[in-house]
């Protein structure tokens, strides 16, 4: 009798074992799938670039953006150029990149904060009486995805569009770029709550350090092969790179064959709006 009890025993306790590692493993899978899912989690924008096609990777879909009104490739069935500059502080460089613009035709989008505004508003002027868009990279440009209170994201963009009608007279297009390409999934809903189409890009490189520009020939190796029907082209007008290639930069891609549009252009698709950025 006192080995069927001890046996008894024994084998109750490894069944407790057993069903607390169950409920573990089990509660350790329902926090993963959480995580996978939660709305609030920080993704930086990021790109592969394997694409047989030569259209880079996002990570996120154009399908999974679209849900949002957001995209980051234009119409790939066309050899066209959608060119944007992010410009937090004026450098000294936008005249002569506007001036470059000018000498092509070239129409481009300038995604401005609030300093650029404050300090440069000739400038602002300047780019819409030359027919560019000026979209909106914020007031402040902090981490968005750091924002989960509605009213504080709705401010950074709120503050920055009554500033350029201030400056300009005019109300700003709905486009909205977050900074350093810091988004969520809450942050997508909330800029299209607000009637804004959130803009990433396909093509972009690191030209935003001013003590260490790339050269012009490792500007041009990142920029000519990787260009792309349909590419939202990222590039910082505080870089002087940027500034010294330009002329030559686009007379490449113009003798590639590439037209430039503007990110107005690109249609929205998704089924809760069926209209165009305006």
């Amino acid at each position: 009798m006192y080995l069927l009890l001890k046996r008894r025993t024994i084998a109750l306790v490894l069944t407790g074992v057993l069903v607390l590692c169950a409920s573990l493993l089990v509660g350790s899978g329902l926090k993963h799938r959480e995580e996978a899912v939660d709305a609030s989690a920080e993704v930086n924008w990021g790109l592969s670039f394997n694409s047989p096609d030569g259209i880079p990777t996002g990570n996120a879909t154009s399908e999974e953006l679209r849900q949002y009104n957001a995209c980051y490739v234009g119409d790939t069935s066309q050899k066209t150029i959608y060119l944007t500059f992010d410009a937090g502080y004026e450098n000294g460089y936008t005249g002569k990149i506007l001036d470059t613009l000018r000498k092509h035709q070239v129409k481009a989008t300038f995604f401005l904060v609030g300093n650029f505004l404050e300090t440069s508003p000739d400038l602002v002027r300047r780019m819409v009486s030359e027919g560019h868009t000026v979209g909106n990279h914020t007031m402040t440009h902090p981490d968005m995805s750091a924002i989960a209170a509605k009213e504080a994201f709705q401010k950074e963009l709120t503050d920055l569009e009554e500033l350029y009608r201030s400056v300009t007279g005019q109300s700003m297009k709905k486009l909205y770029r977050p900074p350093q390409g810091k988004f969520n999934e809450d942050n997508l809903k909330m800029a299209q709550e607000l009637g804004y189409r959130t803009v990433f890009w396909s093509l972009a490189y690191v030209d935003w350090y001013n003590d260490q520009q790339p050269t012009h020939q490792e500007a041009f190796d990142k920029l000519l092969p990787r260009i792309h029907n349909g590419a939202i082209v990222l590039l910082h007008s505080t870089s002087a790179t940027n500034c010294e290639i330009l002329d030559e930069l686009l007379t490449k891609w113009e003798e590639m064959g590439y037209s430039f549009g503007s990110l107005c252009d690109i249609p929205l698709t998704d089924a809760g709006s069926g209209s165009e950025a305006s």
